[in-house]
């Protein structure tokens, strides 16, 4: 009956559909809806096609920015060639899938009274809906190929530790619609075939492993990487003898080889037609400056920063290290796995930006199906040492709740996680919590704040002088104070600030300098965007905190720069307080 991974699997899509609705990504707007940033780039070659019949210029593309703004009203889904002519950024394997969903709901949208423009609201939920359909699917034959090798109670614990302890819920339930939940799934059946196939030597599993890892590359081409499974599956260990067998097995075996190769040069070449029929050329590199720094990838950052680190974010990540052991003593596949997870990892820390946007370590998601092998490892045993469950279970609590965390923080409740702007200070104030105190937000911008009720709060200096700053002028003047006082001692400066409209991009916020010099010389600086704190028409008085520094100093100087927005600010009030703890 394999109770207890059904049991399993019915908590997780329910999980899965709780993150969903608290999060509907099909009722946002923009950037935050289910075509948002870079989904709509993976998702515009099928509005292009089949409604705009536009791939070459995008004419259609502004007037569609300028409607929906899934990127801003600038168009970053793709570059103009020197022919005049856009490529893509992204390849086209996501629109490839999206199509059964995005037809039904061009099919649906003239009976709504929505516009079956591609963009309105049922592609939104056609989009999130089929994303969640692909998680549920993938979660459902990943149970079925664990249950080949580890026993129900196992996988019934991967299931729910997956779902509830990582970002998987996040990638799945409310991001679905970007690539890494949809790989997942389709690296389950790369894993689910090239299984079939090793245990039939059918050549309908050859072509069907090289179809499914042609799509994974023509979805993110480093996904190429995914031929590793079936070109090393079963083999236990790196050696001659081994590498020998292995080499004889595919020569007798060599219409599976020829089969595979085929399917994925089939699938693939349909990225190879687009880039030549929109530049002439059968290559095209979409990144333009992005790219790999392949002999110092960001190996610790990619881990364990506190900007966008895996394992900080997805702490449960620990376990698939935790597994490798076990794994090497009773596991099977070893190769396949082990070089697989070395591989891939070392490919997405080599990515120069490696911190981008979203809960840490989102591009090793795609590849949780090869990783679970080592946490069901562990998960096994733990089973198998008596006790040893009741000190691993609240580790695994804990990690389970920071997960949960992440997800609503991300979403919704206070908005303590911000993607942008993390740093260890900020970050172990605020993990866990549910809600802070206004000014611990300073951390984001600065390595300090002051908690509590001050001491002593006594004025040194003050600047009545009234400065509006703009598009015109983005710097106030630099104001310096000679002011006597101790190590140790703290310093607010505060001042009266008044806006008409809040400026919601943090690049472009206004910011409040407090600085310590000695000459020319910095010797202390903290910041803060103000604008993090206002709001349409706010007449408002904010302060900054600064601890006097050991080191000599001559001034203490204060300055705002406009961010280069054109949303006026005027500042006026500029006071100055020393106290102490």
């Amino acid at each position: 009956m394999k109770i207890f991974s059904k049991l399993s699997y019915v908590a997780c899509m329910l999980s899965m559909i709780w993150a969903a609705s608290f999060c509907p990504r099909w009722e946002r707007h923009g950037g935050e809806s289910s075509l948002g940033w870079d989904v709509s780039g993976y998702y515009w070659y099928l509005p292009s096609v089949f409604i705009y019949h536009d791939l070459k210029k995008q004419s259609f593309a502004d007037a569609v920015l300028q409607k929906y703004e899934f990127t801003g009203t600038n168009f970053q889904q793709g570059f103009r060639l020197p022919n005049g002519n856009y490529v893509m950024k992204y390849a086209a394997g996501m629109a490839v899938m999206y199509t059964p969903f995005f037809a039904v709901a061009h099919a649906v949208a003239p009976f709504t009274g929505y516009p079956a423009d591609g963009f309105s609201k049922p592609y939104l939920v056609a989009i999130s809906f089929g994303s969640l359909l692909m998680a549920f699917l993938g979660l459902w034959y990943l149970r079925k190929l664990l249950l080949r090798y580890y026993e129900d109670k196992v996988v019934a614990g991967v299931l729910l530790l997956l779902v509830i302890g990582t970002n998987y819920l996040n990638y799945t339930a409310i991001d679905g619609s970007l690539s890494h939940n949809w790989l997942f799934t389709i690296y389950v059946f790369i894993l689910l075939s090239t299984d079939n196939f090793y245990r039939t030597y059918q050549a309908k599993y050859a072509i069907l492993t090289g179809l499914l890892c042609g799509l994974a590359t023509l979805t993110r081409p480093t996904e190429i990487i995914s031929l590793l499974i079936p070109l090393l599956w079963q083999m236990e260990r790196l050696s001659f003898s081994a590498l020998k067998d292995r080499f004889l097995l595919l020569r007798k075996r060599w219409y599976a080889v020829v089969l595979t190769a085929l399917a994925f040069a089939a699938i693939v070449f349909i990225q190879l037609l687009y880039w030549k029929y929109v530049s002439g050329n059968w290559l095209v590199y979409s990144y333009e400056d992005q790219g790999f720094s392949w002999l110092h990838p960001h190996v610790f950052d990619y881990a364990l920063s506190y900007k966008s680190g895996w394992i900080i974010y997805t702490p449960m990540a620990i376990l698939f290290f935790a597994g490798i052991i076990p794994f090497l003593r009773s596991g099977k596949n070893k190769l396949a796995i082990l070089l697989f997870f070395a591989i891939n990892f070392y490919i997405v820390s080599a990515w120069d930006i490696w911190w981008y946007a979203g809960t840490g370590g989102r591009a090793m998601l795609q590849s949780y199906p090869v990783l679970v092998f080592l946490m069901a490892a562990f998960i096994q045993a733990v089973f198998r040492i008596k006790y040893l469950w009741i000190l691993v279970l609240p580790v695994i609590l804990v990690f389970a709740y920071v997960n949960i965390w992440f997800t609503v923080q991300a979403h919704g409740g206070q908005g303590l996680y911000d993607s942008e702007c993390m740093n260890k200070e900020y970050f172990w104030k605020v993990v866990g919590r549910w809600n802070v105190e206004e000014n611990i937000f300073k951390l984001k911008d600065s390595p300090e704040v002051f908690e509590g009720t001050p001491e002593s709060l006594t004025m040194v200096a003050k600047d009545s002088t009234t400065e509006c700053l703009g598009k015109d002028l983005q710097f106030s003047k630099k104001r310096g104070f000679t002011i006597k006082t101790s190590p140790g001692n703290w310093i607010r400066v505060s001042a009266d600030f008044s806006i008409q409209q809040k400026e919601w991009n943090i690049w472009k916020m206004t910011m409040f300098f407090v600085s310590f010099r000695k000459g020319d010389q910095l010797v202390k600086e903290n910041a803060m965007r103000v604008h993090r704190y206002l709001h349409d028409g706010d007449k408002k008085t904010l302060y900054l905190d600064i601890k006097v520094p050991e080191q000599p100093f001559d001034t203490l100087s204060v300055q705002f720069w406009n961010g280069d927005n054109d949303k006026p600010i005027c500042i006026n009030n500029l006071e100055l307080f020393e106290f102490t703890e």
